[in-house]
């Protein structure tokens, strides 16, 4: 061939594949890849009519699918930790399928619940958690509403149904009263059908009975939040005597308050919670409420430290002394109602916890700003109640970013999650909206469908592995390393991984919190900064164990919805190798010994 020829052809070649290359990036462009899975996913929701659930009542599931599926099964398999309890299938029925479940007799279980569509073509899989327990108490995941105009039955049950996916199974009805000393309003000796809070935003009587109900239904406590020694401006016209105010010095100049903005309705006054007149007095307001309003309880809010104060006659006052004795004197006036009360950074929690409250609660700020601070307060409530209780974080999120509408920052909510559900905890984060800022109402940030997909597997989580998580669990050393990409560390350190185990029984359970590529170890992600890990590959672990092991396996709720995965492992020795599949924000492995 011609020289010349030769090299045409290699040109009329090249422009070929230049022109085929052309055409085919405009149809990647024009007819891109196939969507990821959770945009064309075939299973759009899994849903229970409750919350948790009482010993011997059944489950009762709903499963849609998206409009083409009509047809095909699904296969449930039932989980209890690892083991697989029972296997069913069910037919679709115009994208529906609905089926009851009658979960094993034992209380205080939780189960997770993998649900597999199958037809000829395709595949798609999703789980839900299911919790068995006769009281929240045990298991406490609170959630809040902070709006009681009037509303329609289908913006109330809307509301309820959300928060009974995420399985919260008690709300604190914020802000609802009339006057903090005196909560509900009476007309004619009759409660009002309406009133305005201390913000003057409208309330309605009827909207938080058809809220309680809405909860009720589910299997949700409903808990009265007020404080235990708040009273307005001017109550003394409401019985409330001077001499069981608080003041800030001794000859009685100036009372002890808590400013609130000027369009507000009053400033909140500071009681003495430790007089026995006044105890006595805001019990009995708490009565009517319960006449008036079928609430299970009473969530008692404080402010804190409030520095050097003085009862009437100039005697210095220990607020915090004043707790157990003020709740002991509630719970026995009222022994069939619920009390939880707020430890605003710790304050008085040694002394709640000594008390009869159903679990205990921390208001967290910025003296306690890391993540390692978050499980420091969890260790410390267990041991306050000698392990009788388990602990709820009020943790506002992105909270300076939240000054401006936006959404929500995924990675920082995740990450804060990890170290709270890891360490034993829950989070009082879900109402109306996901909380920011201490004024319940405010709502700024939305949560994006991503964050409300991958939050849902977290609290699917929570409540499938309470029982490794929060169930009388004792902190164990643990010699752990890796020769691969990332060292480990007793602390969260920025580029390591933060392990930590617990027992209980025959099981060791280990944590592994990613904070390898984190951008702060400041749990709060104040300006919704908090970088997203990356998803790593292979990580070989390495471990010392005396003991001789039956099993290892790992489940995560950044993997495979939550599914135990069971391990191969190696034990020489005192020495013992296995190799995680990945990590991105938070993997529990789990080792059970031989009996």
């Amino acid at each position: 061939m011609p020289l010349q020829k030769k090299y045409l052809l290699i040109i009329l070649s090249f422009s070929l594949l230049l022109l085929i290359g052309s055409v085919f990036a405009m149809k990647s462009y024009f007819f891109p890849k196939e969507q990821p899975k959770e945009e064309k996913q075939i299973i759009q929701s899994i849903t229970t009519d409750k919350a948790s659930y009482q010993p011997n009542k059944p489950v009762h599931f709903t499963t849609n699918l998206s409009d083409k599926y009509s047809s095909g099964k699904l296969i449930i398999t039932y989980y209890h930790l690892n083991q697989t309890i029972s296997q069913q299938e069910i037919k679709i029925e115009n994208n529906e399928a609905k089926w009851t479940w009658n979960p094993p007799p034992e209380d205080f279980k939780g189960y997770l619940v993998h649900v597999q569509y199958e037809s000829n073509r395709e595949k798609d899989e999703q789980t839900i958690a299911i919790d068995v327990s006769s009281d929240w108490s045990k298991f406490p995941r609170y959630g809040f509403l902070s709006k009681f105009h009037d509303m329609s039955n289908e913006e109330m049950e809307s509301v309820v149904s959300g928060l009974n996916r995420f399985h919260i199974n008690g709300l604190q009805f914020y802000d609802w009263h009339y006057k903090h000393h005196q909560p509900l309003k009476f007309e004619n000796n009759e409660p009002s059908s309406h009133w305005q809070d201390i913000s003057n935003r409208p309330v309605s009587l009827k909207t938080i009975k058809t809220y309680i109900e809405l909860a009720h239904n589910r299997n949700m406590k409903a808990m009265a939040y007020n404080l235990l020694y708040g009273a307005f401006g001017g109550a003394e016209n409401d019985g409330v005597n001077t001499e069981w105010r608080l003041f800030k010095d001794q000859q009685k100049n100036a009372h002890d308050y808590h400013p609130l903005p000027d369009d507000w309705k009053s400033d909140v006054f500071l009681v003495n919670s430790g007089n026995s007149e006044w105890q006595k007095y805001v019990n009995d307001q708490q009565k009517m409420v319960y006449e008036a309003l079928p609430f299970d309880g009473w969530h008692i809010d404080q402010l804190g430290m409030r520095g050097d104060v003085y009862d009437y006659d100039g005697n210095h006052v220990a607020l915090d002394e004043s707790f157990q004795p003020f709740l002991e004197y509630t719970k026995s006036e009222m022994e069939d109602k619920r009390l939880v009360m707020n430890a605003v950074n710790q304050y008085g929690q040694r002394q709640i916890g000594r008390s009869p409250v159903d679990f205990l609660y921390t208001e967290v700020w910025d003296q306690h700003k890391y993540y390692s601070d978050l499980k420091r307060i969890i260790d410390e409530n267990s041991q306050f109640s000698e392990g009788k209780y388990n602990t709820v974080l009020a943790a506002y999120m992105n909270y300076e970013f939240s000054n401006q509408k936006g959404e929500f920052n995924t990675p920082g909510i995740l990450l804060a999650n990890s170290v709270i559900f890891a360490s034993g905890g829950s989070h009082l984060e879900l109402g109306e909206h996901m909380l920011s800022k201490e004024y319940f109402p405010h709502e700024n940030l939305k949560m994006d469908s991503s964050l409300q997909k991958k939050l849902i597997n977290y609290y699917d989580f929570l409540v499938a592995y309470e029982n490794l998580l929060r169930d009388q669990l004792a902190e164990v050393p643990i010699n752990i390393q890796s020769s691969d990409w990332v060292n480990f560390s007793s602390q969260p350190e920025k580029g390591k991984i933060w392990s930590f185990a617990k027992q209980k029984d025959h099981k060791k359970i280990i944590h592994l919190i990613n904070f390898f590529d984190a951008e702060s170890l400041e749990w709060r992600d104040t300006n919704a900064n908090q970088s997203e890990p990356k998803k790593r590959g292979q990580l070989n672990v390495q471990l010392k164990e005396n003991k001789p092991i039956k099993k290892v396996w790992l489940a995560s709720p950044d993997m495979k919805n939550g599914v135990p995965i069971s391990l191969n492992f190696k034990q020489k020795n005192h020495d013992v190798t296995f190799t995680l599949p990945s990590l991105k924000y938070w993997d529990m492995i789990v080792i059970e010994y031989e009996k």
